[in-house]
């Protein structure tokens, strides 16, 4: 009697093996987002997915198991997402393994650190299965911008960072060209100057030594995290890309100073790491660029936002930070086997020479703000944002204009209107520094 049920237990075991139908998990989505740092891919679904990775050398490649995943939908397009000149992917293959696997096999171009996993569904999205590739060997950052100061630079910026960097005789001795002593005063004292049509900055900055001053430009939110969107369709993410692009330009045409992007396409970078970017280039200012929302679409007007210590100014800079703070949620971060170095720079150190400059440093800018657009609030609010934590670094949180309110929405989309943003962002770098010498602090890239 054994003997004859044999081949039925054979059957039934192998059916075990097969994805079941109304079991079978389907992928709904599949991105790729190519970047400097790093590429993801990112794949969606109704359920959670169980997945095993492991990794081949010579050829290098890495190698995903999907257990019980349907082979088609999402899946039957993923190889055409891969672009030529995506910087570590160089092909991705899909097929049926064997009964109930289904194998990824990405090639790479260059050797890479996998990192492999899932995220629970979170505002828009379903459960995502997540790799993110990085490189074996990261590229140092200071040598890019060296490398980029010296292709960019333009030929007369040597001489006019010289001539702009007279000794000072102290740290808060305004220079010949900044604004009237009671606005420069007040601005010191954290109170919000009167609101004036932009007046034209020093062409060049001054610095307590020849060197470049590195600004760092924040395009927030980006890749999987949208951020707030318009009744248009306007994404944050994009708003925010074009600004912080404009800035770089007019910053790298101005004398003796450098910007650096955070990020420089469409893609995801962690706040966390944002602030590491900037400290690993020695940056001298941090300013994120952003575009508010509210519920309501009658809010308008441009907002500049500094870290606070000891809670938020007023409770809608507490909600704003909360909503900024969980871009990691959206964006989504490997919280596993977080890097030390990460987890010490976003350590809650005493920050109260970095708050006191910030505030002077979004003084300025808002009043330059005031000359294009009216401002939601007349004053610097504070409130605890992540990306603010760099603890020697002044940096600022800028929301340009509401994307929520239609008429913004559409300035915020023109090219004339993100210039005057852009132009307007660095009038306040410019007068932070005319009243604020940059001290001495490690060469970075020479301005020669």
């Amino acid at each position: 009697m054994p003997g004859k049920f044999a081949p039925l237990a054979k059957l039934f075991a192998l059916l075990l093996l097969l994805p079941q139908a109304g079991f079978a998990v389907t992928i709904d989505a599949a991105r790729v987002w190519p970047a400097q740092d790093y590429t993801r891919l990112t794949l969606e679904s109704a359920k959670p997915v169980t997945f095993n990775m492991f990794t081949l050398a010579n050829p290098d490649r890495v190698v995903i198991d999907l257990m019980d995943v349907d082979l088609h939908g999402a899946l039957d397009g993923l190889s055409g997402k891969i672009a030529s000149d995506d910087p570590y992917v160089k092909s991705i293959r899909v097929g049926q393994y064997k009964p109930g696997v289904v194998r990824l096999v990405l090639d790479l171009k260059v050797g890479a650190k996998p990192q492999l996993f899932s995220l629970n569904p979170v505002a828009q999205y379903g459960h995502r299965l997540v790799l993110d590739v990085y490189p074996a060997v990261p590229s140092d950052p200071l040598m890019a911008l060296a490398l980029d100061a010296e292709k960019k630079l333009p030929p007369d910026a040597a001489s006019g960072a010289q001539a702009a960097s007279a000794p000072a005789e102290s740290r808060n001795e305004p220079a010949s060209a900044a604004p009237p002593a009671a606005p420069a005063k007040l601005a010191e004292q954290g109170a919000t100057p009167p609101v004036k049509a932009p007046v034209s900055a020093p062409a060049n900055v001054r610095t307590e030594s020849n060197r470049t001053l590195v600004i760092v430009i924040d395009a927030g939110h980006g890749g999987e995290d949208p951020g707030a969107h318009g009744k248009h369709g306007t994404l944050e993410k994009n708003v925010t890309l074009a600004i912080a692009r404009r800035l770089k330009k007019l910053v790298d045409e101005t004398g003796n100073m450098r910007a650096v992007l955070t990020r420089d396409g469409d893609y995801f970078i962690e706040l966390g790491h944002r602030v590491v970017k900037a400290r690993n280039v020695h940056a001298d200012l941090f300013v994120s660029i952003h575009a508010d929302s509210f519920t309501k679409s009658r809010a308008s007007g441009s907002s500049v936002f500094a870290l606070s210590e000891h809670g938020a100014t007023s409770a809608a800079a507490k909600m704003l930070a909360k909503r900024e703070n969980e871009a990691d949620l959206i964006g989504g971060v490997n919280t596993s086997g977080k890097d030390p170095y990460l987890v010490q720079t976003l350590l809650d150190l005493s920050q109260t020479a970095q708050i006191s400059d910030s505030l002077k440093l979004g003084n300025n800018v808002l009043r330059e703000l005031g000359g294009i657009n009216k401002l939601h609030h007349r004053h610097v609010e504070q409130a605890g944002f992540a990306v603010l934590k760099a603890p020697d670094i002044p940096s600022i949180l800028v929301e340009t204009a509401f994307i929520s309110n239609p008429k913004e929405e559409i300035r915020l989309k023109d090219e004339a209107y993100q210039d005057k943003l852009a132009r307007a962002i660095l009038g306040g770098i410019k007068r932070y520094f005319a009243q604020n010498p940059a001290l001495s602090r490690q060469k970075v890239v020479d301005a020669e």
